[in-house]
């Protein structure tokens, strides 16, 4: 394994993440290869990679979906490799996950969309519930749209829709999954100036996964690219993008090879 570049950025508060020895194999096929990383608290994070490399099953990693056939994740503390499932439970109150297109369901109104969370774990009056929904809306610069559906909305007020879901239960870490896949430039601006809202005015810890370099100066404080189940280098968005390393270059120019360089 080729040891990741360590960054000067680095939280005061020291890691909300802690990820170590990570493995994690399905049958025969090995994901995840002995993964160490750390998180900063209120740091965002920006993971990219090819496909298959694993960054999907890290993510399921950090909100305890999936249990590591080797290593650690502590969140804020708590070793998830060791708590109860009621523990883990309480811990992934803590997360607040967005999803490609949003993944509103169809059937309900938008602000129903962003009570649905509260609705669930809470038992707080309606009008409490709904005047949550028209905060978390007006932090993802949507106010006054709770009674639209979401067919009515475009592909960019869909995303943020479900950005204002995840903040419903007031989460510490957020959790973004290739948030500007498909949209336009000026969407895709607009979604990095929100991710930026969101963490100036919550103090939120970040982690963006994306094959979007366009963000990773906009919403990253570091970047991290992970190869066939390994962390290949993390660093600022500026040094990553000047790296020499043979790997960071192909991806960089969209040319990553399906075999391992000579």
């Amino acid at each position: 394994m080729v040891a990741p570049a360590i960054s000067a950025v680095r939280s005061p508060a020291g890691p909300m993440i802690s990820v170590i020895g990570l493995h994690k194999s399905f049958g025969e096929k090995e994901v995840l290869r002995g993964i160490d990383l750390e998180i900063g608290r209120g740091e965002s994070l920006m993971l990219v990679g090819g496909s298959g490399a694993g960054k999907s099953v890290f993510i399921k990693h950090l909100i305890g979906l999936l249990q590591p056939d080797e290593g650690h994740v502590v969140v804020d503390g708590v070793d998830l490799t060791h708590a109860s499932p009621e523990a883990v439970l309480e811990l992934r109150k803590k997360f607040g996950m967005t999803f490609q297109e949003g993944a509103l369901f169809d059937s309900m109104t938008v602000g129903d969309n962003i009570a649905f969370p509260i609705r669930r774990h809470t038992d707080k009056p309606e009008k409490e519930v709904g005047a949550r929904v028209r905060e978390c809306l007006q932090l993802v610069r949507l106010p006054g749209i709770e009674d639209k559906m979401p067919s009515e909305l475009s592909g960019g007020m869909r995303r943020r829709v479900g950005f204002a879901r995840a903040i419903a239960l007031e989460p510490e870490i957020l959790l973004f999954d290739e948030p500007t896949t498909g949209l336009d430039p000026i969407n895709t601006a607009a979604i990095g100036d929100v991710i930026n809202q969101l963490r100036s005015e919550l103090g939120v810890t970040a982690v963006t996964i994306t094959h979007d370099m366009g963000l990773a100066g906009k919403i990253a404080d570091r970047v991290a690219i992970i190869r066939r189940g390994q962390i290949l280098l993390v660093d600022t968005p500026e040094r990553f993008l000047e790296s020499e390393n043979w790997f960071v270059r192909a991806f960089l120019n969209g040319e990553v090879p399906e075999e391992d360089h000579p």
